[in-house]
């Protein structure tokens, strides 16, 4: 394969991966809007991340955390913040980040729908002694340079998107 069809096998695998829909919904079994704040999303000070880059959706300890949108998981494992975490890349190339969970029930290379089960609610990694919650964020693998601002780390911002407004939006 030369150069040529190579790049444009690879622009046209990009815009078929933003024409997908995202449909969302909340990705806790049973919560509404009123189990997150709306202004915690890019709140500082929030310890050595400096800013928080999602929201926390609470609710009890075991209750099931479920994908937000359809995709596949590229990771489920241990990080040191984020305890038991999920990472699915869904619609959009955007990679839904959950963390904190008790459990998790994916495998790498799984493909889930939206609404499926991935995981529990839990405290894991620096949640812990906390509320139980999935500390969930929207990360796009493509940039979109327009919502960066001025705030701290707000060049981030073209990065990670606001989950609540994706959540209230449909």
């Amino acid at each position: 394969m030369n150069a040529k069809s190579t790049l444009l096998t690879l622009v046209s695998i990009i815009i078929l991966g933003l024409l997908i829909p995202q449909r969302m919904e909340i990705p806790v079994r049973g919560a509404t809007l009123h189990d997150w704040h709306e202004n915690t999303f890019w709140y500082e000070p929030w310890g050595s991340s400096g800013v928080h880059k999602g929201i926390d959706i609470f609710g009890q300890v075991g209750t099931g955390v479920i994908a937000a949108t359809d995709g596949i998981v590229i990771y489920e494992g241990v990080v040191k913040k984020g305890g038991k975490v999920v990472v699915i890349l869904g619609p959009k190339w955007r990679a839904h980040y959950y963390a904190h969970l008790q459990s998790y029930s994916v495998r790498h290379g799984q493909w889930v729908r939206r609404g499926e089960l991935i995981g529990r609610l839990g405290d894991t990694g620096n949640a812990q002694g906390k509320p139980a919650h999935v500390h969930y964020s929207i990360l796009s693998l493509l940039p979109l340079p327009w919502l960066a601002s001025t705030e701290t780390q707000g060049w981030k911002k073209m990065f990670y998107l606001n989950p609540g407004l994706a959540l209230t939006s449909d």
